[in-house]
């Protein structure tokens, strides 16, 4: 029964641009009524008309923990008990930054923002003023925020709507913006030899999870590190959702990749609205007040936010097991998802990574965004209707990921997968 969420949604369209504040929310994609969410608490969620899920999307992807983690809950109350937002200096941010620095060995110095799109629009703009030049090279179906540089040839909703590029960006914002095949080392090798001198930075998501979950080939990461200290420029490397997540340095930990640059998302505020970008000293130390790369906001290591990361990052760090049993369970159910698909006599395709996983409805691997947008949306949607009525909260989009958490218990895997076994019998 979904009611409550249909009256929430036709009085939602009449004040808010498609009845929702973020696209993918408006379930579109699927052909479904978004489920206007009450509650959530450990892996489930549950829905204004009282129907529970067990969550795959995890608030896209930062509830490592799980909802509601009772040790975040009280930091958090703790902190609103003391102010809600000052616009000044505060302990618990040098905490968070020194926490951040001190995982992340690439990042010497860094500067909380609010979100993970205002994270690489001021990387992006460091790298331009640390280098002095103008051209950043991105990768197609990337998503890297919706800032209009990035929004060429994105990913995430922007790719799930089919909508190439956006409205209302200039041609000149996107003019210094080189494209890229994800995994096709020649072609930004091509660019280079082009526009070596130009280049300030390439950016890539070192896992592709904004065009469904694309892994790098071998050599790809460790040749775009390659080309960018021949050539002067900038790697930066967008783990707004790998970071803390595949490991506690993130992908560039995994497959011994340094960056020059990281941008994180929100999953540093435990799901709060937070975002930060850091990396080497002598890029940081470009931005104000020490440099001239302007970039500033009120909201920037909000007490709240900054109170909920340390405790979730203090929890990662006295946790040593949490990646070994993330990798466990994601290797256990992906595989198992693999295997029905295979029993049932079908050849979609299943990749994953540790936690981070997504079911293409696809006959070929995908490797890039071509080969990504390959797969059939109608049949994904269809599937993701059935594991919704069955109690199975999936993103309402073919090319989202699904995210596990450490409060995915095995018994929940398994009643996730007879779920999905019922689909393709």
């Amino acid at each position: 029964m979904t009611e409550r969420s249909k009256q929430l949604f036709e009085e939602a369209k009449r004040y808010l641009p498609g009845g929702v504040n973020s696209p993918v929310r408006a379930f579109g994609s699927i052909e479904d009524i978004p489920r206007f969410i009450k509650k959530a608490d450990g892996a489930y969620l549950w829905d204004e008309d009282g129907n529970r899920y067990i969550d795959y999307v995890g608030s896209w992807g930062p509830m490592l923990l799980g909802h509601n983690h009772p040790e975040i809950l009280k930091s958090v109350a703790e902190a609103c008990a003391r102010g809600l937002s000052f616009g000044a200096a505060t302990e618990i941010e040098v905490e968070a930054a020194r926490m951040v620095c001190e995982m992340v060995p690439s990042v010497e110095m860094v500067r909380m923002v609010s979100s993970g799109t205002e994270a690489v629009m001021s990387a992006v703009r460091a790298a331009r003023g640390y280098t002095r030049r103008e051209k950043i090279v991105k990768f197609e179906g990337c998503y890297h925020g919706h800032s209009d540089a990035m929004l060429a040839k994105a990913g995430s909703g922007v790719l799930t709507q089919g909508i190439p590029d956006s409205a209302g960006v200039p041609a000149g914002c996107t003019q210094d913006t080189l494209l890229a095949a994800y995994n096709d080392l020649d072609g930004v090798k091509a660019h280079f030899a082009r526009e070596g001198e130009r280049i300030a930075a390439v950016i890539v998501e070192p896992v592709a999870a904004n065009m469904g979950v694309v892994l790098p080939k071998h050599g790809f990461l460790e040749g775009l590190r390659s080309l960018c200290t021949q050539y002067g420029a900038l790697l930066i490397f967008d783990e707004v959702i790998t970071g803390f997540r595949l490991r506690m340095g993130g992908a560039q930990e995994l497959f011994g990749v340094t960056p020059d640059l990281t941008t994180f998302g929100k999953i540093i505020g435990a799901g709060m609205p937070v975002g930060a970008y850091g990396g080497k000293r002598c890029v940081m130390e470009t931005v104000a007040p020490l440099g001239s790369v302007y970039q500033a906001g009120t909201l920037s290591g909000n007490p709240v936010a900054m109170a909920a990361g340390v405790c979730m990052l203090r929890l990662i760090r006295q946790n040593p097991g949490l990646y070994a049993m993330l990798d466990q369970n994601g290797d256990y159910f992906f595989t198992a998802l693999a295997e029905i698909i295979r029993k049932a006599g079908l050849h979609y395709q299943v990749n994953h990574i540790g936690s981070l996983g997504c079911l293409f409805f696809t006959q070929e691997k995908p490797t890039d965004s071509r080969s990504a947008k390959t797969s059939d949306t109608k049949a994904y949607g269809a599937y993701c209707r059935y594991m919704l009525r069955h109690g199975v909260y999936l993103a309402p989009a073919q090319f989202e990921a699904m995210f596990l958490s450490a409060a995915h218990t095995k018994e929940l895997l398994d009643r996730t997968l007879e779920v999905a076994e019922g689909y393709f019998a």
